[in-house]
């Protein structure tokens, strides 16, 4: 029976844990024929750079192929109907890693859809990025369950994620933001009622990286958003992550990033700088356990 990730819960906390160990060894061994002669199909009607690349690179060191397609490449940018693309794009190809905006057009195309389907980010999740900063988490202290993480900024599709981890993993998670820009109501009240984490809300961003062993952040505005970038601007003035708000923090926490960064804007410059290491790590990692997540949906 065919499988997608189309968000974090799609797998159990073993399957988790047993993708972070698969992304360690394919981080120590690049090159394997899983996706032999396999062809997998990347639908972006957002722009990507890390996610189109890695996935890329991915297919390929597994031993498949990869084909790009924009919205200027195929019908749906002309309206097809999203069932319809479907339906014929899974007859040709093994795996389809989908870009787009609405979680319900993912959703509507994995139903119909005979092979496995990826979310590779929605207005609403982003399973993958959170799979990989819990990753580099781990590589960097030994684990995440018992720690406490900070999401300082827009209540996104990275904080819904975040959120939606705690279904699965049992650490502390603060998530700050500014009045108005809450993360999913329907996402938070199944944390906070089914999570095995503990949850804490605030529009204090003092508050929320005070515990932190690690504080991730993402843009003030996301694609889609920009004609709101002064608005985002002003309303977010206080979440930069610099060096004035991690002086409240008690420990030393590290800071990660999902990339791109506006540096001088949700994280300052000096900042950045000081947690590269860690953030391009990140960055790399994505390659590594998207390996693992489709390798998991190719051989379930």
């Amino acid at each position: 029976m065919k499988r997608d990730f189309l968000s974090i819960e799609d797998f159990s906390r073993e399957e988790i844990l047993n993708i972070f160990k698969q992304a360690k060894y394919f981080k120590e061994n690049k090159y394997h024929s899983i996706f032999n002669n396999k062809i997998l199909a990347m639908i972006f009607e957002k722009a990507s750079t890390r996610t189109r690349v890695s996935f890329e690179v991915a297919a390929t060191h597994l031993g498949g192929s990869a084909i790009f397609l924009s919205s200027n490449d195929s019908q749906l940018g002309r309206g097809e109907d999203i069932v319809d693309t479907a339906r014929v794009l899974s007859s040709y190809v093994d795996m389809v890693v989908i870009r787009t905006f609405e979680q319900e057009k993912i959703e509507a195309f994995a139903k119909y859809s005979s092979v496995p389907v990826i979310n590779g980010l929605t207005d609403l999740r982003h399973p993958c990025q959170i799979l990989t900063d819990i990753f580099t988490i781990i590589e960097t202290i030994g684990d995440i369950e018992g720690k406490t993480v900070s999401f300082v900024g827009d209540g996104n599709n990275m904080m819904n994620s975040w959120i939606t981890a705690l279904l699965k993993l049992d650490f502390k998670l603060y998530c700050a933001f500014p009045k108005g820009y809450e993360p999913d109501s329907q996402i938070v009240a199944k944390a906070k009622k089914d999570g095995i984490g503990e949850l804490i809300l605030t529009n204090s961003p003092e508050e929320a990286v005070m515990e932190a062993d690690v504080v991730n952040t993402d843009v003030w505005a996301s694609m889609g958003q920009e004609m709101e970038q002064k608005k985002r601007e002003k309303a977010f003035h206080s979440f930069q992550i610099n060096e004035s708000l991690l002086s409240k923090a008690k420990k030393n926490p590290f800071v990660l990033h999902c990339l791109p960064a506006h540096k001088g804007e949700e994280i300052s410059a000096a900042i950045f700088d000081k947690n590269s290491n860690y953030i391009f790590r990140e960055a790399e990692n994505r390659l590594h356990v998207q390996k693992a997540i489709m390798e998991k949906l190719i051989t379930p």
